[in-house]
């Protein structure tokens, strides 16, 4: 998402809001409970193309992770800290 800081953000967070939907699983947890095929084919099925250079690096940061970034965002917008400009649609995924 691309999100426009709104002026009652100012009074509210310092001028801040989320910089991403936050983790809802450990990386050890992730690392216990995914595999890497499975990881990547679920990204793959989605036309999203992945390159990692270890087997954690795949785990470790699988969706499933995360919270849902538009609940995430919806609260944002709807506390008026920020207005939602535009979803983004990933494409690909490098980590290091």
């Amino acid at each position: 998402w691309i999100l426009l800081g709104q002026e009652n953000s100012m009074n509210t967070t310092f001028g801040s809001t989320a910089h991403g939907a936050g983790r809802m699983m450990s990386r050890t947890k992730a690392r216990r409970d995914f595999t890497e095929s499975e990881v990547k084919k679920s990204l793959n099925d989605k036309g999203i193309f992945l390159k990692s250079l270890t087997r954690d690096g795949v785990v470790e940061e699988t969706p499933q992770a995360y919270k849902d970034v538009d609940a995430v965002v919806n609260v944002s917008h709807e506390l008026g800290i920020a207005t939602k400009v535009a979803k983004l649609v990933p494409i690909g995924v490098i980590k290091g």
